[in-house]
């Protein structure tokens, strides 16, 4: 795995290596969104990573879903950043925020307006969601107008210059996973009439406009995207015909100089060839389950220029020493992965001496 081991630059970022740790939910931040007290040292540890992306992070009220996540559209949200982003770059680390609108994943009592979640279409993700009084369906969301669309896009926008000012080195747009952008993606749950449902082109404009937004408002080297095609999150239901959207994405965003596109992938690698043949700036591949002994594979292929781990990255802090040397990883504590506010589980992971 030598390959991985080489530095790479990223946007304007130079990066030691080719590895980054993949966006990961914690539920540890303060009841108004501001990243928790141990959220400068939780990044920090793992500032060897390089590229530190960061858990989700609502660009708005509507956009959150689930307990004590953070956001990037207040003054205390930013103070709460700009903390991790100096702790982390005071370790030499970079830090990317992740912007996620979880659209119809979400419960009202998890937010601070507690009002009906919001989505594509008025279709339910038909899954339950955990809350306060516990495991509960999620309702019916309320479809998005055409204006509130456009709304949304801005919030995007904004709160991407809200982490920047916080000190980000640039923002990553949750594409993923059965949140609001895939939604508008998937063709079950996106059954608009306007111009952002339908065709092809037209279910790919939200993700595209909200991409194209950011950069404007930040510039493209500090602009990203994850994507996640055929992972069946949150009621998504997509097949292989919806890959040519894939396609299409890749070659737009690719206009768009954007810094990175970080693809969470299980297929086959023939989707995934094309989009690296249409994608010429940095491929991130994440692909969930990787063994430690299939790190660096997709670098050493030519079909990533970096990969992303993530609970490999949660447990070890140390994780790049870990591999370098061949030392044992620390036993992951699933259990403590949401749970709790504190250090267990978050910040207590033990770290090798390198010496």
């Amino acid at each position: 795995m030598t390959e991985v081991w080489t530095p790479v630059t990223v946007g304007n970022m130079h990066l030691p290596h080719r590895l980054a740790m993949a966006p990961m939910t914690r539920s540890r931040a303060k009841p108004d969104g501001t990243p928790g007290e141990l959220a400068p040292e939780y990044y920090a540890q793992r500032a060897t990573m390089g590229l530190l992306i960061s858990e989700g992070t609502q660009p708005s009220e509507d956009g959150q879903g689930y307990l004590a996540t953070p956001g990037s559209y207040t003054d205390a949200h930013v103070a709460g950043w700009r903390k991790v982003a100096d702790a982390v770059h005071a370790a030499g680390g970079r830090l990317f925020v992740q912007l996620m609108h979880v659209g119809r994943m979400s419960h009202p009592e998890n937010t601070p307006h507690h009002r009906q979640p919001v989505a594509p279409s008025a279709i339910a993700p038909g899954v339950d969601m955990f809350t306060l009084k516990g495991m509960q369906p999620i309702p019916q969301p309320r479809e998005l107008s055409t204006a509130e669309v456009k709304k949304t896009i801005a919030d995007f926008a904004l709160a991407a210059k809200r982490a920047v000012e916080a000190g980000a080195d640039g923002v990553e747009v949750h594409g993923a996973n059965g949140y609001l952008v895939h939604q508008f993606l998937a063709p079950n749950s996106n059954h608009r009439p306007d111009e952002y449902g339908g065709s092809m082109q037209n279910r790919a404009r939200f993700a595209i406009e909200v991409v194209r937004a950011i950069a404007d408002a930040i510039g493209p080297e500090k602009t990203a995207i994850r994507l996640s095609p055929g992972i069946p999150a949150g009621g998504i239901a997509e097949g292989t015909d919806n890959d040519d959207l894939y396609r299409y994405l890749a070659a737009e965003f690719d206009k768009l100089g954007i810094a990175y596109l970080h693809v969470l992938y299980v297929r086959s690698d023939s989707l995934i060839n094309d989009i690296r043949k249409a994608f010429r700036k940095t491929l991130i591949i994440n692909r969930p389950g990787r063994q430690r002994e299939q790190v660096g594979s997709d670098v050493a292929a030519g079909l990533a220029d970096i990969e992303s781990l993530g609970v490999m990255a949660l447990a070890n802090p140390d994780l790049v020493h870990r591999l370098k040397t061949g030392a044992p990883f620390n036993e992951v504590r699933q259990a403590l992965f949401y749970a709790g506010g504190g250090a267990e589980g978050y910040t207590d992971y033990p770290v090798l001496n390198p010496t």
